[in-house]
């Protein structure tokens, strides 16, 4: 076990949760494990990396809502391989953090309250992290906790990008656009600043189950494709993305459905898996050849070669594309469909590197790059965190 101080993430997302363990060398933090929750299954699975090694073990804990017992298991399977003793701090990634929260932050009572009231704007996500939150307070009320924010990052857009076109006193009450992903747009911006440092204007795809967009300017964020909620911008896995206000209307008034029925359409039953009717994973749909399959795939790559296009009338121009996240960073076929659709930029795909998923995927004479790098939210959780404790 290692004997120096070490520092906990936790990012929980709407059925699991990534558990990164940290060691705090030097004023840095490095990773040295990983663990996750999957809450789907039954009983609940953990599953932890330390040195390339996988450790799968079932929890004995039931999912309640207060989630102390599933907490108190999984830090005793912890301590088997980490001095948990040596915790100095837990950070967690929060999804929304309204006009409240532009920098991550140190978590008292009254911020616990304030990320709790912001719960409206991201039902899936924020009610998990306060979860964990409230169940590490109760497990080690000592503890210093952190949250760090995927709206933060976007705070740099104008307010004429982050504007919709209502009236002023709904914008001035909130009523705005956000922007998500921003902990992995932040890891992307710093290693954009050291790998492509010649390349000012580039468009970033976090590419996922929930999935997203953003333009970045010299690392700065200055449009994002999520605007007021995780359901815009591009279709995802189970959210529909850009879709008309009327069509809500239409369901309210014509169809007659309850809040609850046109949430639960927009959350888990559109997207991907709304259009193909067989599946929301990409993986899956790419194996299948049913028309409705594929139809599901081309409209997704359709939307997101639109928003670059959008995106670079944002920045005034485009040098270059990242792919990122889980389909971005491991699907050449996803990414070589947007890049074909976007041909007419003088972009040209390597074959061979995008099917090596290369960091470069285009050729050497294309006039716009594209590339592949992996994203680690973590890293950014625990950095953060590491500032407010030293601070």
């Amino acid at each position: 076990m290692p004997s120096t101080d070490l520092l906990l993430t936790f990012n929980a997302g709407s059925s699991t949760v990534k558990i990164g363990i940290f060691a705090i060398e030097n004023a840095k933090v490095r990773r040295i494990g990983k663990g996750v929750i999957d809450f789907r299954s039954e009983p609940l699975a953990f599953s932890l990396t330390e040195d390339s090694q996988t450790f799968e073990t079932p929890l004995k804990a039931e999912p309640t809502d207060d989630l102390h017992a599933v907490i108190d298991e999984t830090f005793k399977l912890l301590s088997e391989h980490f001095d948990i003793d040596a915790v100095r701090a837990a950070g967690h990634r929060v999804v929304h953090g309204g006009d409240d929260f532009i920098e991550a932050t140190a978590l008292d009572i009254a911020a616990i309250e304030a990320i709790g009231a912001l719960t409206p704007l991201a039902p899936l996500h924020q009610p998990q992290a306060l979860r964990f939150i409230r169940a590490l307070k109760h497990l080690r009320p000592h503890l210093a906790q952190t949250a760090s924010f995927d709206t933060a990052f976007h705070a740099t857009q104008t307010d004429l990008v982050r504007r919709f076109a209502i009236p002023r006193a709904l914008h001035d009450e909130g009523i705005k656009r956000y922007g998500f992903h921003g902990l992995s747009y932040k890891f992307i911006a710093g290693e954009v600043s050291r790998r492509l440092s010649n390349k000012p204007k580039i468009v970033a795809a976090h590419l996922g189950s929930g999935a997203s967009l953003c333009a970045l300017e010299k690392g700065v964020s200055r449009d994002c494709s999520m605007g007021f909620s995780t359901l815009d911008g591009i279709p995802m896995a189970t959210r529909p993305g850009w879709l008309d206000p009327g069509v809500i209307l239409h369901l309210l008034q014509q169809k007659k459905q309850s809040a609850d029925q046109v949430e639960d359409l927009l959350y888990h039953r559109s997207g991907l898996l709304g259009v193909s009717g067989i599946n929301a994973d990409t993986r899956d749909l790419l194996e299948d050849s049913r028309a409705e399959a594929q139809e599901a795939l081309e409209l997704f790559t359709l939307r997101i070669a639109g928003e670059i296009g959008r995106m670079s009338v944002t920045l005034g121009g485009l040098d270059a594309i990242v792919f990122t996240a889980g389909i971005g960073e491991h699907q050449p076929q996803i990414r070589a469909a947007v890049l074909q659709r976007l041909s007419w930029l003088g972009l040209a795909v390597d074959e061979k590197a995008n099917a090596a998923n290369g960091f470069t995927i285009t050729t050497p004479a294309s006039r716009i790059t594209a590339h592949v790098i992996a994203t680690d939210e973590e890293q950014i959780i625990a950095q953060e965190a590491l500032s407010i404790l030293r601070a």
